[in-house]
């Protein structure tokens, strides 16, 4: 049966079709049989004026539909368009609810079509795109999109989007249709007729063996099995031989110094078995400075190299671009694999099960299931970081990830098909092994479960290591862990696992599983309330100590506390209360656990689903004991080498509190457990030394004792040329004024040079309050359009997508704070200008810092110029580098902050900056020497 769809685009004079806003423009295109058929558009006479900003964004003006037709003249022809169609849109029900405003307008009767909104389905089936704006997808299908914001471009390119997702739609396999037919009927998008009809069609051919593996009523996308490299095949070769070979496979590629001489000095630490701390410069391309002399090393002792990156983007950019250069002029062949931490991976187990239960699901539960089928057609990695899910896309996520507590192992159906299992044994197997710190280290505290065992490993953006080692070796628990956790469970008058656990009691009639359960349900509620109070007085202790100090006025509070201050009065009524949670959670568990080791018996009688379930639910168990010996850890503070603290947010929930506890130091953990064992760590950045020096993060990493070697390898950019340093004298310190006073003086400020720049800023804040505050200051002083202004957390997506928006318009203006001082790559025009409002000094009442400045300060040192200064220096010298990243870059960097130029310490930051010029005056002064440079 052919179908019919009618693409619609309205341009409309504002949002809201309740509110009295009109049609200015339709474009209406019809679709039938894959192709298009018909075309209709025109202006509106709305009988209201355009606003201004409807004009700026459409480029639709009063005159231009001052002699069109209106709306009640058109209805006809669109109407006798829309018969019988389905009425198709990007976000549907803006346009239909402004059809259906102007036809009750008009005097017509409302329509009742089917409806496909184009942004749903695009979700649903392109699971790889950056975004689902129109412009993005048509930027990402390659679709020609002239007029932007004009209905009748707009509605063509969403007609051969449609054409694009029926297509794929139509060529997924049965197997996929048919899993996916039950979670269509909670879709805005009227597929399930579509669908079927896809189906019936399908029944009739052979599915496609080659491209999928069919089980269990799913079809995955086959991985090519992985093929592991011959050890004989191993060809010694001389360096000039990769570099000549880099220059016939490398655009633009010239033999860099530096890179050079990173080779001679990793393939000589490898050598020798010692440590090497190399800091490479932007542009040096340490990427292959390392690989080239690793896997060489690798394949000749015939064991495996280990590279640990901090992000994942570089993980991405090694495996995707960097091995398969190697790969093409290397004279031997080797292997490679990424592995990441095992909450990476889907479990298909537990994914299949939760494809049996879709009755009580909301929206978003929904739609999470219906991506993932449609994703096992494309993944060979089953890694979720491939995916683009919305906030309860990820709670699902929980559910179905890979995790250790809850894996059946060999007797798991998936287990020849699981995707963890598959990458864990092709990394056990491969020359290279790529990972990131977070699982290197989680293997270290694991002692080596994970990686394949390893004596040479790698350690890029090496000057993470001290905060990913501290986060792994120490504990934070809340509420909202324990809760999460025990609502699964659930009473058993309620639909949690307890109910189903004794179902399956009752069913294989297991003995006297009534008595073990018997005070179950009063346990459970006992367990609750107590956690419940425990948290609500933990609370209550911060808020007071807040009321106490100048706190009060922040939204987020710290507060460290220490042994005396638990053994306080104020704290009895917290540890008595966790004792018998601790008592209560015991009871709790351990029946359960004696109910299920009696299942053992029963392990031929029992379906896959039921094996499923039962290691599902110890694996909670053990969670919440692991939970439990957490919040006891935290409330106990036995370690003295450990610092412990809360944090709540003030108006939040009466128990939202979260406890923490990190070492204060990690030298002595990582000389112990890591250095001590491994034959040779090169650890790289491009920001590791303070004032040309490595003291600092060798005594931090407890490197001092093995002396290492170490290098800095400058950048070969021409800074001098390509780059100015620009402080202004007139902006006030923050602690000279107020903040509103200081934010409206760097809004202006930040205005002027935008004016100059023509946007294409990137702008630094150490706090997310003042960029919100500064966002807000600058929108007001622009005309509407005049920059696009993208701020991290004030518009939603990640750093990668903020980042491509930025890309994306000639005029725009990026702010953020944290992760943007670091990892993102701007290279070219894009980016002019970086501005770093305030020198990034970690503030001194965080808890670690103190406790660190504490300890530093007992044995003599001098906690500003020994860790405050030199930590800071190397953040400012991240934020430094996202300016210039290749050699055909230009721009300035401003320093919004006077310390730099007015203080003894304010010297080291221009110091640790490569030579480049700098102009300290006025910032109207500045601007105009910006605009005289930039010509």
């Amino acid at each position: 049966m052919t179908r019919r769809f009618v693409v619609i685009d309205f341009e409309t004079t504002g949002n809201s079709a309740a509110k009295g806003d009109r049609i200015i423009q339709i474009g209406a295109v019809a679709v039938e049989a894959g192709q298009i058929t018909d075309r209709f558009s025109t202006f509106i006479q709305p009988g209201v004026p355009i606003p201004p900003f409807i004009e700026q964004l459409t480029g639709i003006n009063d005159e231009m539909v001052k002699d069109a037709p209106l709306f009640e003249e058109v209805a006809p022809k669109l109407l006798q368009m829309l018969e019988g169609a389905y009425f198709v849109a990007h976000n549907v029900m803006f346009d239909y609810s402004f059809l259906q405003g102007e036809l009750d307008h008009a005097g017509y009767s409302r329509l009742s079509m089917p409806l496909i909104d184009t942004v749903e389905m695009s979700r649903l089936l392109l699971l790889g795109a950056d975004g689902y704006q129109l412009g993005m997808l048509a930027d990402y299908l390659g679709l020609e999109h002239l007029n932007p914001h004009q209905a009748d471009s707009d509605a063509e390119v969403t007609a051969r989007l449609l054409i694009h997702l029926l297509d794929k739609l139509e060529n997924l396999p049965l197997a996929t249709l048919e899993r996916l037919t039950p979670f269509l009927k909670k879709l805005q998008s009227s597929l399930e007729s579509i669908v079927g009809d896809m189906i019936a069609e399908k029944s009739a051919f052979l599915a496609d063996e080659d491209t999928y593996d069919f089980y269990r009523k799913l079809a995955l996308k086959k991985r090519p099995d992985f093929v592991q490299s011959s050890d004989d095949d191993f060809t010694e070769f001389k360096d000039e031989e990769v570099h000549d070979q880099l220059q016939q496979h490398m655009q633009h590629y010239e033999v860099r110094k530096s890179q050079q001489r990173m080779v001679e000095l990793v393939d000589e630490a490898l050598h020798t078995n010692q440590h090497l701390v190399i800091e490479a410069g932007t542009g040096v391309g340490k990427s292959l400075g390392y690989l080239i002399p690793g896997i060489r090393h690798a394949k000749e002792k015939d064991r495996p190299l280990v590279v640990s990156t901090h992000t994942v983007q570089l993980q991405q950019q090694l495996l995707e671009r960097d091995v398969p250069l190697l790969k093409r002029i290397m004279p031997f062949d080797f292997t490679a694999t990424l592995l990441k931490g095992r909450n990476h991976y889907l479990c298909l187990r537990k994914f299949e099960h939760t494809l049996m239960d879709h009755h009580d699901d909301n929206y978003d539960m929904n739609f999470t299931k219906a991506q993932l089928i449609v994703w096992l057609t494309e993944t060979e990695t089953g890694d979720v970081e491939e995916l683009s899910m919305a906030s309860g896309g990820k709670l699902f996520w929980n559910t179905v990830k890979s995790d250790a507590n809850s894996c059946l192992n060999h007797r798991c159906p998936w287990f020849s098909r699981c995707y963890y299992h598959k990458q864990r044994r092709a990394a056990h197997e491969s020359d290279l092994v790529i990972t990131n710190h977070a699982l290197l280290f989680t293997d270290l505290k694991s002692d080596n479960q994970l990686l394949p065992a390893y004596k040479e490993v790698v350690l890029d953006e090496a000057h993470h290591v001290e905060e990913v080692v501290s986060d792994h070796f120490g504990k934070e628990t809340d509420y909202f862990s324990f809760v999460k956790l025990l609502d699964r469970l659930s009473q058993t008058d309620g639909d949690g696992m307890m109910n189903t656990f004794r179902e399956i009691c009752d069913l294989l009639e297991v003995p006297k599983y009534e008595h073990h359960l018997a005070n179950w349900d009063t346990l459970f509620s006992d367990v609750k309330n107590e956690l419940d109070e425990i948290f609500k007085q933990i609370k209550t202790i911060c808020l007071k100590k807040a009321r106490s100090s100048r706190s009060t006025e922040l939204t987020k509070l710290t507060l460290r506390y220490t042994k005396q201050d638990i053994e306080a009065a104020a704290w009895e009524p917290v540890l008595e209360m966790e004792a018998r949670a601790r008592q209560f959670m015991g009871d709790l568990v351990k029946p359960v656990k004696r109910v299920l080791k009696s299942f053992d018996q029963y392990e031929e009688h029992l379906t896959v689903q039921q094996k499923g379930f039962l290691v599902d639910l110890e694996g909670i168990l053990n969670d919440l004991q692991d939970e439990m010996a957490d919040l006891n850890h935290l409330l106990s503070c036995p370690l003295s080498e450990e610092v412990y603290w809360m944090e709540a947010e003030s108006k939040g929930p009466r128990h939202a509190v979260t406890l923490f506890a990190k070492p204060v130091e990690i030298d002595q953990i990582l000389a112990d457990k890591f250095f001590g064992k491994k034959s040779s760590v090169v650890l790289t950045s491009a920001t590791m030394s303070v004032k040309n020096s490595f003291r600092y993060l060798s005594e931090r990493l407890g490197l001092l004792d093995f002396g290492p070697i170490s290098a800095q390898l400058p950048s070969p950019f021409q800074y001098e040329q390509q780059a100015k340093l620009m402080v202004p004298t007139d902006i006030p310190l923050i602690n000279e004024v107020d903040q509103k006073t200081f934010v409206k003086k760097i809004s202006s400020s930040l205005y002027e040079i935008a004016k100059v720049t023509k946007g294409r800023m990137l702008v630094l804040f150490t706090s997310y309050e003042m960029l919100r505050e500064t966002h807000g200051a600058f929108k007001s002083l622009m005309d509407a359009e005049e920059f696009v202004l993208i701020a991290q957390g004030v518009d939603s997506g990640s750093r990668a997508r903020l980042t491509k928006n930025f890309q994306r318009f000639d005029n725009s203006i990026l702010f953020g704070t944290n992760s943007f001082w670091e990892g993102i790559d701007i290279p070219g025009d894009d980016l002019s200008c970086l501005v770093i409002i305030r020198l990034p000094f970690t503030p001194p009442d965080q808890p670690v810092m103190a406790a660190k400045s504490e300890k530093l300060k007992a044995e003599g040192g001098n906690p500003f110029y020994d860790l405050s200064l030199p930590q800071a220096i190397i953040r400012f010298k991240q934020g430094f580098g996202r300016l210039v990243r290749s050699s055909r870059d230009k721009g300035a960097v401003f320093v919004f902050d006077r310390r730099m130029i007015e203080t003894r310490y304010g010297k080291s930051f221009i110091q640790s900056l490569p030579k480049l010029p700098v102009s300290i005056k006025p910032i109207d002064e500045l601007v105009s020497e910006l605009d005289d440079w930039m010509e």
